[in-house]
């Protein structure tokens, strides 16, 4: 989870500046095709192509037309709104996360783990600080994307149960680029030299981060992997006052240590009943 955490703040960072010249749908293809020979080596060391053969390409690929969809929103409202705004909303997915999962995979939701996500929660809220006057366009986008990953992430759990992290990476890259392909074309234009290096970095992060994540998932449970991720709301944060000047003030410091406690809750317990008879 600390190499999700790092990989996504680059992303963020190299997402926002590559969307200065580039459409999202246009970043979001040259990730994933750049992504799979950059995961050439892993599938290479994993026995070759032939290690990646599945037989779930239906739940692959429902999982990542769920998770084009909520990237889309996520990368354009990155142009919409503060970085920090857009990670914070995308933190009510542990909630819809935790709920799935508990439904769907049998997953307990226990008082401990509901206590982390609700600390997490009011962390994420006194960060973002909604308006009377309602959520604005690029909120509401940040908010469905979260919804979306939810599932994603949801369905990537089931996915580990027969799956190695490296088949979930390479079919949601192949199947990501298929989607992706005619939405694409139809905005592109060449890179300039000044916006490729931002784009590798998209790649990489966006390549290692996903590997990262379904291999924390194969480890631990998702109701205990995800609250986890509540520390890029910070860390995003932290990103965009020092390369953005955007705002990092006392409430701001306030939510992320609501976010930190709630993780360390988690973790506690989480220990606690590994070491108890």
């Amino acid at each position: 989870m600390a190499g999700w955490l790092s990989l996504m703040l680059v992303v963020a960072v190299a997402g926002r500046e590559a969307t200065r010249e580039l459409q999202v749908f246009e970043l979001m293809l040259l990730r994933s095709v750049i992504g799979l020979f950059l995961l050439y080596p892993l599938v290479h060391a994993n026995g070759g192509f032939a290690s990646i053969r599945t037989t779930r390409l239906r739940e692959h690929g429902l999982r990542n037309a769920v998770h084009y969809s909520a990237q889309f929103g996520w990368f354009f409202a990155l142009t919409l709104i503060p970085m920090a705004h857009v990670v914070a909303i995308e933190f009510t997915m542990p909630l819809w996360t935790a709920l799935l999962a508990a439904a769907f995979l049998g997953e307990r939701f226990t008082a401990w783990k509901g206590l982390a996500v609700a600390l997490g929660l009011v962390g994420v809220l006194m960060i973002v600080r909604p308006n009377a006057g309602g959520i604005s366009t690029g909120e509401a986008i940040a908010f469905a994307a979260a919804i979306g990953f939810a599932v994603s992430v949801t369905m990537t759990k089931s996915l580990t149960r027969t799956e190695s992290p490296v088949t979930i990476i390479f079919w949601m890259l192949v199947l990501q680029s298929v989607l992706g392909l005619v939405p694409a074309l139809s905005v592109w234009q060449w890179p300039s030299a000044a916006v490729w290096p931002w784009v590798l970095l998209v790649a990489f992060g966006g390549t290692f981060s996903h590997y990262c994540m379904a291999r924390a998932l194969r480890h631990a449970d998702a109701t205990v992997v995800v609250p986890l991720d509540f520390l890029r709301v910070p860390l995003t944060a932290a990103a965009g006052w020092w390369f953005y000047s955007e705002r990092f003030d006392l409430l701001t410091a306030l939510g992320a240590g609501l976010i930190l406690a709630g993780n360390l809750v988690n973790l506690m317990r989480q220990r606690a009943a590994r070491t108890s008879p």
